[in-house]
């Protein structure tokens, strides 16, 4: 019997059913955790012991729903573990990572249970299905024999301790993590000060009363970190700096993550091999669109070759630069953003002070709702309801009056959130059992202001921003019965295409000129601002896309093949193999790599946005072929045949239907500027 007393278990009678965050105490997530995994063990306790012939209703939809309390309750709680952790949620992740992970294993190798699927995949062709039951059947059986269904004995039991295992790793890889951001601080005196742009001395002032340090400070945060590294002429400062930033994870000490990654990368080859796969990326690339390593490193070899010639080109340039103010020595990794700012501003006549006064945080909120508006008819309205954090904006989303999501947009950096930027939905969309709309959260970590004053963003700001708000809408666009195929639950290397094809409606003149307002006077961003801004936005693009190819390779090359002894010196080697250029680094070096030891998600799939991007230029090239960025017929193809579909249909089949036809690598590197446009 369910635990009214609980908040976490009881009806949630407020608006939208959405969470009672005040009444929800730290302490009340143990025992919701456990009264959930009973609920959901019986559940799964009823199918298995059905006397009744399995049918896709007792067996696929009854499992679907089995443990509908246990997702309520663990939507609310790794919400408030991502963005904002204490001691106690950091304590609790550490308990129940391997009581998860044991009850998913325990699920997947439940023989009862699968033979009722297997009976099912084998009579399917007589079944009447639907196409999305069809995928439902066929998702629900490759999950159970990718999870060690097909197992036995000694192979099924190691299975279970080596998933139990990868789950406290990664959620320790998490916490270590965001220890050192957390604790890492540098003070500035008032002469570190000179030089820098108003907008970098406020943060730096704003962080400082955070950290309550007395005085301005540059923390771990990127979105403080890299304006910093642009505008601070003091060398070492700028060298103390970044190299504290590549350094998390890799302190030594409790916080130190390199042995995590090393045992990581062995048990993943162990139960790769558990299942028959010569490779843990080989086992984990079967289902994404890519199908194996092979096709992943030659899309990546086709990109690094131009991003690094012309990644040296301007290295050379800098370097030349660094030389004439006199500084000796080569061209280092902290120099690269201090001597490309002063660069672009000379050949674009872009100053990062000039440009973001107009990218104030509440007016690029406002243009992706316009956006999304303008593309698919939705309306956000603000809400006045309870949310996680005071930092915490809400709004509903509707279409022609109906109720179609709850938004939480928490943008802020603040001490208790972990790094980066992400979506997440604490309610997913679904039919089956009642209609259910979506709760979807947009995390940022962007600098808060000083009191009174506007949240101003960079122009990487600003691309996060509608990045993760296209992830968003592949959430609150979703149009499915099963929320086994909602939303996000696509492949890995198709989950970014709608997240990064929004991107480019920030850069959409029209949409710039209506939104890209000065703080101060509220007079739009001149024409001639706004052209160089367009006309800059592949410059340095060897830089980006080097620092980001680089990770995918590594990460390819910790799982393609047997593990590594050393995770660092694997690294080395295959930046030495590469010709990395002496003053990039990766974008995340192994110890702070989270997207790859978090947890399973990128493993072997960080290559996923650079396919995605092929597909995401390609997508909005339709859009221009049109002539409008808001062409109606091209946003409805986008809605029903991506965005609405979650993962109801294959990924590349969802892709020919919106476009008809693939699209080649030329478009992303046309896109970045690596090879001429026609």
């Amino acid at each position: 019997m369910t635990d009214t007393t609980n908040p976490l278990l009881s009806d949630w009678t407020g608006p939208f059913a959405l969470p009672p965050f005040s009444a929800i105490t730290d302490d009340d997530f143990p025992a919701a955790l456990e009264t959930a995994l009973i609920e959901a063990r019986a559940n799964i306790a009823a199918i298995t012991e059905n006397e009744e012939a399995p049918t896709f209703e007792n067996t696929i939809e009854a499992l679907e729903l089995a443990d509908e309390t246990l997702s309520k309750v663990l939507g609310v709680f790794y919400n408030l573990a991502g963005a904002d952790a204490n001691a106690r949620r950091e304590e609790l992740q550490r308990e129940f990572s391997p009581k998860l992970a044991a009850y998913s294993s325990e699920i997947s190798m439940n023989a009862d249970l699968f033979a009722r699927i297997e009976t099912l995949w084998q009579e399917r062709d007589m079944l009447p299905l639907d196409d999305e039951q069809a995928r439902v059947l066929m998702l629900t059986r490759r999950g159970f024999v990718r999870s060690g269904a097909l197992l036995e004995g000694e192979d099924r039991d190691r299975y279970a301790q080596i998933m139990q295992r990868l789950a406290s790793l990664g959620t320790q890889f998490t916490q270590n993590l965001l220890a050192d951001e957390r604790a890492w601080f540098m003070t500035l005196a008032e002469d570190d000060l000179a030089g820098l742009p108003d907008f970098l001395i406020d943060a730096a002032r704003s962080a400082g009363e955070d950290k309550e340090a007395g005085g301005p400070v540059v923390t771990l945060s990127r979105s403080l970190i890299t304006p910093f590294l642009m505008f601070q002429f003091k060398r070492d400062l700028r060298k103390r700096a970044y190299e504290a930033y590549v350094a998390r994870g890799a302190n030594g000490g409790e916080t130190d993550n390199r042995a995590i990654a090393a045992e990581t990368l062995r048990l993943r080859e162990e139960r790769a091999k558990l299942l028959g796969y010569p490779s843990f990326a080989a086992f984990k690339l079967e289902t994404e669109m890519a199908g194996t390593p092979e096709a992943v490193r030659e899309l990546l070899m086709n990109v690094w070759t131009p991003a690094r010639a012309a990644a040296e080109a301007d290295a050379k340039v800098l370097e030349d630069m660094l030389h004439a103010e006199g500084q000796t020595g080569p061209l280092e990794p902290w120099d690269w953003h201090y001597y490309s700012e002063k660069r672009r501003q000379a050949e674009h006549s872009l100053d990062e002070g000039e440009i973001k006064p107009y990218l104030q945080l509440d007016r690029m909120i406002e243009a992706a709702f316009t956006v999304a508006h303008r593309l698919f008819g939705l309306d956000f309205a603000p809400l006045e309801v309870e949310t996680y954090h005071p930092d915490v904006k809400a709004f509903e989303v509707t279409r022609n009056g109906e109720h179609i999501a709850v938004f939480f947009g928490d943008y802020f950096a603040r001490g208790s959130k972990r790094s980066g930027a992400w979506c997440s939905a604490m309610r997913s969309q679904k039919r089956l059992g009642e209609d259910t709309r979506p709760i979807v959260v947009n995390v940022c970590n962007f600098v808060k202001p000083e009191a009174g004053k506007p949240a101003l963003l960079s122009w990487d700001d600003t691309r996060t921003l509608f990045h993760e708000f296209g992830h968003a809408l592949h959430q609150m666009l979703s149009d499915v019965t099963y929320e086994r195929v909602s939303g996000t639950s696509v492949a890995r290397d198709f989950v970014e295409l709608p997240s990064q094809l929004y991107e480019h409606w920030m850069e959409v003149p029209e949409v710039l000129s209506e939104f890209a307002t000065h703080a101060t006077t509220g007079e739009p961003m001149p024409k001639d601002l706004l052209d160089r801004l367009i006309g800059a936005a592949t410059y340095d693009a060897g830089f980006n896309t080097v620092e980001y190819v680089s990770s995918a390779l590594v990460d390819l090359g910790f799982h393609d093949g047997p593990a590594p002894a050393d995770p660092m010196q694997k690294q080395a080697e295959i930046l030495e193999d590469l010709g990395m250029p002496r003053a990039i680094r990766m974008r995340h070096a192994t110890p702070h790599f989270a997207h790859v030891f978090s947890g399973d998600g990128y493993s072997s799939g960080y290559y996923s946005y650079m396919w995605s991007e092929v597909m995401d230029a390609d997508a909005f090239e339709a859009f221009r072929e049109t002539g409008d960025a808001f062409d109606q017929d091209t946003a409805r193809k986008l809605e029903d045949h991506i965005l609405s579909r979650g993962g109801s249909v294959d990924a590349g089949e969802l892709y020919l239907r919106f476009r008809g036809k693939m699209p080649e690598v030329e478009a992303l590197l046309k896109g970045r500027g690596l090879i001429a446009a026609e």
